[in-house]
Parts: structure tokens; C-alpha cells; sequence
């Protein structure tokens, strides 16, 4: 990787940017799903996480968009919403 003065070249930079960007739309997709059923439910962040196995600190940062998660928890986070798990990826 290019590097200048220890720093990376603003062109590689700007590069690493639209990455991201470009990975983020379907996070944000899951993220906005999340939310919206899990307050359609009642559930706050902690009852929600408790009742899918997944730690608070977690679940919110992939309700932030600032993780990726995997399938499995993909699953998880479904059964325990009561939904299938491709609705949390479907953009409305």
C-alpha cells in the first residue's frame, strides 16, 4: 500500500472511504429493521439481546450499523424478534 510521511495517500484514503460506503447500505438496511421491530415489540436493546444470546454492547453497535454480523446471528436476532430472518434484510 502506497504511504506517504507514514500516513496513507489521501487518493488510497478516499478509496478506503467509498469501500465502506459501499458495504454499509445492507447494514443499514438490517440496522433500520432492527429497530423498527423491536420497538414494534416493546422490547428495549437488553431484553432484546438477552432473549437471542447476544450481548447489549453488541446488539447495539449492528443497530448502529457499525458492525457486521454473521448468519447465525442474523438467525438469532430473527427468532427472536418472531420473524424470518430474510425480512430483517428486505428494504421497505
Amino acid at each position: 500500500m502506497e504511504r506517504l510521511c507514514g500516513a496513507l495517500k489521501p487518493s488510497v484514503r478516499r478509496n478506503r472511504v467509498r469501500e465502506k460506503d459501499a458495504q454499509r447500505p445492507l447494514r443499514d438496511i438490517l440496522a433500520k429493521n432492527m429497530r423498527r421491530l423491536r420497538a414494534a415489540r416493546g422490547l428495549s436493546q437488553e431484553a432484546l439481546a438477552h432473549e437471542c444470546g447476544i450481548n447489549r454492547t453488541y446488539l447495539s453497535a449492528i443497530e448502529r450499523s457499525e458492525r457486521n454480523i454473521s448468519i447465525d446471528n442474523i438467525a438469532r436476532i430473527a427468532k427472536g424478534l418472531k420473524v424470518e430472518p430474510w425480512r430483517l434484510l428486505r428494504d421497505d
